[in-house]
């Protein structure tokens, strides 16, 4: 066929099979006619011995002048040695932010992070990153694209620090996998976050133990009470079992698998707290795997939320969250003139500065001993 012109292009009758209607004026540009009437602009070229063909777009969608321009970059970007065809297949092809969300999950969070940290993460995905980026292309999420979602969550400036970290994680992965060449959550700004300081006075603590005490499920109320005289996450807790405490000596050995810094620790409990222990073990509920068995065989308690609620509004305790006992064990601690760095010991810091958080409780045992001189010298 002569040059491809509209006229030309619209008089290609369809046959039987698909046909080619080869541009004379551009080599390899041609219009490919199938038996159904459908048109195509199509470029055909040499790439590393191989002989490639690639639609550029529907007749009617592209005039014929427009396919000709567009042919016309194409076979130039051939004879730079690059190929449109295998460009466009891969880039179709590319991950998209559905497929890293899931790899996410598979290779990184499930293989080495805790069980409420993989849901958390889950509940971010499903809640937030996927409703916004899941059809995008990992190598096309742009650092507006991230700082748009975040702009959203501001109002609740922790859950959106926390969305910003899943974030940069997975695109460090991304970039690691070479699904794409920087992060564009580097050098986005997280939100001040305003940290929350609960502990309980001891006239509260006098108030959570009554109710505590006068309540008809000892079960919940014995891991409440190991919350306070432990320090200890409540994860630590609810999945308890009896292989980790040695009640002769005093010890509770944490496996690696069950902390947050993913390392063993062996951590001495106190009287009370063996009390509690003790006391558990003579329940009628008692399990030989399990301090504190689930309603499911062989698991142990999943929820103590629902209890926590009414205890907490039983004792007048609003508003204060099962992790404010983690804070409250701490402070009270701190307060009594147990240095940082034995603190630090007994929650599982790792970092200092995570219990630098407390330093200011010690200048209650300061204020008492330089109180001790105050009251020798009278000054009136």
């Amino acid at each position: 066929m002569p040059k491809l012109t509209k006229r030309n292009v619209d008089l290609a009758a369809p046959a039987a099979k698909d046909t080619v209607h080869w541009d004379d004026d551009i080599p390899g540009f041609g219009l490919r006619v199938k038996p159904t009437g459908v048109k195509s602009y199509i470029v055909q070229y040499r790439q590393d011995g191989r002989s490639r063909r690639m639609t550029i777009g529907r007749h009617g969608v592209l005039t014929a002048e427009e396919a000709r321009k567009i042919a016309r970059q194409t076979l130039g970007s051939v004879s730079q040695g690059k190929d449109p065809a295998e460009d466009r297949k891969t880039r179709r092809q590319a991950p998209t932010m559905k497929m890293l969300c899931d790899d996410y999950l598979e290779r990184h969070a499930r293989p080495n992070k805790r069980p409420k940290s993989v849901h958390d993460d889950i509940t971010m995905i499903e809640g937030v990153i996927l409703p916004k980026l899941g059809s995008k292309k990992v190598a096309n999420v742009t650092r507006r694209d991230i700082e748009t979602i975040l702009h959203g969550m501001r109002e609740t400036p922790y859950k959106a620090n926390r969305v910003r970290a899943l974030l940069s994680k997975m695109f460090s992965l991304a970039f690691a996998w070479s699904w794409r060449s920087d992060n564009p959550v580097t050098g986005i700004e997280k939100f001040q976050e305003q940290k929350r300081e609960r502990w309980l006075q001891e006239d509260e603590l006098k108030r959570l133990s009554d109710v505590l005490n006068a309540h008809p499920n000892q079960k919940c109320a014995a891991i409440i009470r190991l919350l306070l005289l432990t320090g200890a996450r409540k994860s630590e807790v609810l999945n308890l079992t009896w292989d980790q405490i040695d009640l002769k000596r005093g010890v509770w050995t944490k496996p690696a698998h069950t902390t947050k810094q993913k390392r063993t620790e062996h951590v001495p409990l106190s009287a009370e707290a063996l009390t509690v222990l003790q006391e558990v073990s003579e329940q009628p509920w008692f399990d030989a795997v399990h301090v504190f068995p689930g309603v499911i065989a062989g698991k142990p308690v999943h929820c103590i939320k629902k209890f926590w609620s009414d205890v907490r509004v039983a004792a007048e305790l609003d508003p204060t969250r099962i992790h404010d006992l983690r804070h409250t064990y701490a402070s009270h601690l701190v307060s009594g003139g147990i240095s940082l760095a034995i603190v630090g010991r007994l929650m599982g810091h790792t970092q200092p500065q995570t219990t630098q958080r407390y330093a200011h409780f010690a200048d209650d045992p300061l204020r008492e001993a330089t109180g001790m001189f105050g009251k020798k010298l009278k000054l009136r």
